[in-house]
């Protein structure tokens, strides 16, 4: 049966994920990882052009195939502009709020190789000295990288390798309670990533292959908008994006829960693969919500505007506090994972 082992397992390789930098442009490495983490388990993968990761879960039914979609790139930032004091102006990748990221600590990778560490900070920082710190509107042309090198000029931050269009990535401060919470930025998605290496466990421990041809895809654009926008194996009648599930007021669901996605900004998912995925859950027995998302786009909506015809849907472990430092817990792991394998049937 799909018990708390497979969710432990889920987490511990999330954990592993969420501690390579890879922000939208910038996954090889993320994508490397992941590839090899599904071959450890004996699934056939390859790297699409794209550099996401595509993987073979095997099935029987090749004319019927289901696609499940996760994104392993992540929300970050880009060096815009090497200023005169030798501090960098960033650009956001994806949708990275300056409210939420000031004070974080990055790490700023040059083209040559080199990692350099800083902190994301309000120009003119010191509470002591600067007057109008609380009533400074909070953005990214009003905050800047402070680099932990002797950089006081653009010449010497130039010096060190440093220059427009390098990757600044946020430190994930990823913590695991004892209570079962994971606290992270970035489990959407590499929380959901996890989780399809905890199928995929599951189905190789038990020597379960599903009716149905089943594919993973992990795409690396999602923060962006086009990630599901590549190949869809032929075959593939329904495709599911699992990624995070919402948590917040007017919504049902919380972070010990799976959410079943009803209608997102992008409109509503295919009314057949909801209901689907309703039974699913409660074949399962997985504590389950279903919700409407009003600020929300999936990799599987991509898929779709990139032309392919298929029926969509969207579940996702609950996860609190969205695009900031979030939060999910190992029971919205599980119920995840309950109601994945009563969708694909093993």
């Amino acid at each position: 049966m799909m018990d708390l082992q497979y969710a432990n397992y889920a987490i511990e390789q999330a954990v592993t994920l969420l501690a390579i930098d890879s922000p939208s442009g910038f996954t090889r490495n993320a994508a490397e990882w992941t590839k090899q983490a599904f071959e450890a388990l004996g699934y056939d993968t390859r790297l699409t052009q794209k550099g996401g990761v595509l993987v073979d879960l095997g099935g029987e039914d090749d004319a019927d195939g289901l696609l499940l979609e996760a994104h392993a790139d992540t929300l970050g930032a880009m060096v815009a502009e090497v200023k005169s004091n030798g501090r960098l102006r960033v650009t956001n990748l994806g949708g990275m709020r300056p409210e939420n990221a000031e004070a974080e600590n990055v790490r700023v990778y040059t083209r040559a190789g080199q990692v350099y560490e800083g902190t994301l900070q309000l120009m003119n920082a010191s509470v002591h000295v600067n007057g109008s710190y609380g009533d400074t509107k909070r953005g990214f042309d009003t905050m800047e990288v402070l680099l932990d090198e002797d950089a006081a000029t653009a010449e010497a931050a130039r010096a060190l390798g440093i220059q427009v269009g390098d990757m600044v990535c946020f430190d994930p401060r990823t913590r695991v309670t004892a209570s079962g919470y994971i606290k992270s930025r970035f489990l959407d998605d590499k929380l959901s990533v996890g989780i399809f290496l905890g199928l995929a466990k599951y189905m190789r421990d038990q020597g379960f292959a599903p009716c149905r041809r089943v594919w993973v895809h992990v795409t690396v654009y999602e923060e962006v908008g086009h990630g599901g926008a590549g190949p869809v194996p032929e075959g593939v009648t329904e495709c599911i994006s699992v990624d995070m599930g919402c948590v917040g007021e007017g919504l049902q669901c919380t972070e010990r829960q799976v959410s079943i996605c009803a209608k997102d900004s992008g409109g509503p998912y295919h009314y057949g693969v909801v209901g689907k995925l309703i039974d699913a859950a409660k074949r399962e027995g997985a504590d389950y919500a279903v919700d409407v998302y009003p600020h929300y786009g999936s990799d599987v909506e991509a898929t779709l505007q990139a032309g392919h015809d298929v029926r969509h849907g969207l579940i996702g472990a609950g996860v609190y506090a969205s695009h900031g430092y979030e939060r999910s817990h190992m029971d919205g792991v599980l119920n995840t994972l309950k109601t994945l394998k009563g969708y694909i049937g093993v």
